[in-house]
C-alpha cells in the first residue's frame, strides 16, 4: 500500500510540475520542457529524463497545435523539419550509448548570454536571421534535444531575429517539435530507451502539459510584444542556469 501511495504521489507531482512549466512555456515562447529537466531527473533518474520529457511534450502538443494552428509559419517548418529529423536519428543512437554532460554546459552558457544580446529585452533583434539558416539549425536542435531532453529555448533568439513573436513563435515551434517528436519517440522505443514505467511518467507529464498549454493560452493575448520578449529572455536565462547547475552536480 505504501508503494502504491508513493506511486500516486509521484504522478501528482509530475502532473503539477508539467502544468506549471507549460503555463510559463506558453507565456514565454517555450522552455517548459527544459524547466522540467531537473525535476524529472530528480524524481525518476537522469537516464529516463530525456525520453519521458520528449514523450510528455509530444502528448501535450496536439492541444497547443489546435489552439495556434492559424499562426504556423509553414515556410520555416519546411526548412527546419527534415534536417531536425536527421539530427534526431543520429543522436538517438548516441543517447543509448553515451552521456555528454558538456553539451548541457555549452547550451546553458548560450542561453544565459541572450540577456546581454537583447539588452535585457529592450532590443528587438541581436543579429540578422535568414530563412535558409533554419536548415542547419534544425539539425543541431534535433541532435541536442534528443540527447539532453529539451533545448527549446535555444531556438527563441533565432525566431525573434527572424521576426516571429508571440502566437506565431509558439505555433511554429510546436508544429516543428511535434513532427520531430514523432521520430524521437519512435527512436527511443526502438532502441529500448523508452519502456515500462517511463511510458506512464511521460503520459502523466503530457496531460499536465496539455492543461498548462490551455491555461497559458488564456493569458497570452493580454501581454504586449515587449513584455513577451522579456519573458522569453528571462526563461532562457533561468533555463541556462538550470542546465549548468544540473551538469556540474
Amino acid at each position: 500500500m505504501e508503494i502504491l501511495t508513493e506511486g500516486y504521489l509521484l504522478y501528482i507531482i509530475i502532473f503539477l510540475a508539467a502544468a506549471v512549466s507549460y503555463i510559463i512555456s506558453t507565456l514565454s515562447g517555450g522552455g517548459g520542457s527544459l524547466l522540467l529537466v531537473p525535476i524529472v531527473s530528480f524524481l525518476i533518474g537522469t537516464k529516463g529524463t530525456a525520453p519521458v520529457i520528449n514523450l510528455g511534450n509530444l502528448i501535450g502538443e496536439p492541444i497547443r497545435l489546435a489552439m495556434f494552428w492559424k499562426y504556423i509559419d509553414w515556410k520555416v517548418t519546411k526548412y527546419y523539419v527534415i534536417p531536425a529529423i536527421a539530427g534526431t536519428l543520429l543522436s538517438a543512437w548516441l543517447f543509448s550509448n553515451i552521456e555528454l554532460k558538456w553539451l548541457q554546459i555549452i547550451v546553458g552558457l548560450f542561453l544565459i548570454s541572450t540577456i546581454f544580446q537583447y539588452k535585457f529585452g529592450s532590443k528587438e533583434k541581436s543579429f540578422k536571421m535568414e530563412l535558409k539558416w533554419f536548415m542547419p539549425l534544425g539539425f543541431v536542435i534535433g541532435f541536442f534535444s534528443t540527447l539532453i531532453g529539451a533545448v527549446g529555448p535555444v531556438l527563441n533568439p533565432f525566431y525573434l531575429n527572424y521576426g516571429i513573436e508571440k502566437e506565431p513563435m509558439i505555433a511554429t515551434k510546436t508544429a516543428n517539435s511535434f513532427l520531430v517528436g514523432l521520430v524521437q519517440i519512435s527512436s527511443y522505443t526502438a532502441l529500448g530507451s523508452l519502456k515500462g514505467k517511463l511510458w506512464i511518467y511521460g503520459i502523466v507529464l503530457g496531460l499536465g502539459a496539455s492543461m498548462g498549454n490551455w491555461i497559458g493560452k488564456l493569458y497570452l493575448k493580454k501581454i504586449t510584444n515587449t513584455f513577451f520578449r522579456k519573458l522569453v529572455i528571462a526563461v532562457m536565462v533561468i533555463s541556462g542556469i538550470v542546465l549548468i547547475v544540473k551538469s556540474l552536480n
